[in-house]
């Protein structure tokens, strides 16, 4: 069931007529007319007999709908719209647009009183559901309805810090000595099992340190790019025969640029011979920017360019020789 305000009833007389109406306990109403209730004093009568509980603002028909005056939302705790019966047929094609600014101006469980309203009327109670409103009571005799703003409505925020109530899980009874064995199941050790010593189980050949050895290299398989530091398994002794045994390619040191083969031992001596030649100048002073720049004899021809009086050394071992 939807909550519900209080209300008291409260007594507004005219000149010729007097009209029951309920209202809230407190908070602020709003007072809706037009000139015609002015004029006649039905106006005046409904908010003097609001003035005597609460605050009441004032606002006519006319400057709400054609958007002169505009409402404030959740302001007031009950609304009062008092028309004559030539207001309400003007009005019957935009009453829903009245309501419509109406219902967000009220606060939750606020009260709408609609006064005076003709009996040929008959769409008001469906147009009030429409807007959000839940018609409370009708009086045809007394042309007056009353119609309340829900406690929540369509989209609001709700607060999640009130406390719910919460479906507990039924607990079932276990056997202890059930429980006990399923999880002695999944258990790797057990009371009955013996500890085992890892330390045991290791005889001497296994606690002694392996000596690095290498397989004995294959001349005719892959073998590895260079031999270890301690090798065992033949690769430095076969390096080092190859070694003595092989030929160097290296140029004559001629423009034509012609590659000769030499020994081992000729290449020592030719690198030694370059390590112990005297420093070479440049007489054009432009060898260190590259070979763009030096000439076609240039000792320095074909390596990459250096800074003026650093040291230049030719390996005689370079790939590209």
């Amino acid at each position: 069931m939807a909550p519900s305000a209080v209300y008291i009833p409260l007594a507004v007389e005219s000149n010729d007529h007097k009209v029951f109406v309920a209202t809230p306990l407190k908070g602020t109403a709003l007072a809706i007319g037009s000139p015609n209730t002015a004029e006649d004093g039905r106006y005046q009568s409904l908010v003097s007999g609001l003035e005597a509980t609460r605050n009441v603002e004032r606002y006519m028909l006319d400057r709400l709908l054609d958007g002169a005056s505009t409402l404030s939302p959740s302001s007031y705790a009950s609304v009062h719209i008092t028309l004559a019966p030539s207001d309400y047929d003007a009005l019957s094609p935009r009453f829903q647009e009245l309501l419509t600014q109406v219902f967000p101006s009220l606060e939750p469980l606020g009260a709408l009183h609609i006064l005076n309203f003709p009996s040929s009327i008959q769409t008001l109670s469906s147009t009030l559901t429409l807007v959000g409103f839940i018609v409370l009571s009708t009086s045809n005799d007394e042309g007056a309805i009353i119609a309340q703003k829900p406690a929540h409505t369509v989209g609001a925020s709700l607060s999640l810090k009130s406390p719910s109530p919460v479906a507990l899980p039924l607990r079932r009874k276990v056997d202890p000595a059930r429980k006990a064995s399923k999880k002695a199941l999944w258990t790797l050790t057990s009371p009955s099992t013996p500890p085992i010593n890892a330390e045991s189980l290791l005889t001497d050949a296994d606690r002694k340190r392996p000596v690095p050895t290498c397989e004995p290299v294959n001349a005719d398989g892959p073998r590895r790019k260079k031999a270890c530091k301690n090798c065992t398994c033949g690769l430095a002794e076969l390096e080092a025969e190859e070694l003595a045994q092989g030929k160097v390619v290296v140029l004559n040191g001629a423009e034509s640029g012609e590659a000769v083969e030499v020994a081992q031992s000729e290449k020592d001596r030719l690198i030694a011979a370059a390590k112990a030649a005297p420093k070479a100048t440049s007489s054009c002073g432009s060898c260190y920017l590259g070979d763009a720049f030096r000439c076609s004899s240039c000792p320095y021809l074909g390596l990459p360019a250096f800074k003026p009086g650093e040291k230049v050394e030719i390996d005689f071992g370079m790939d590209d020789i």
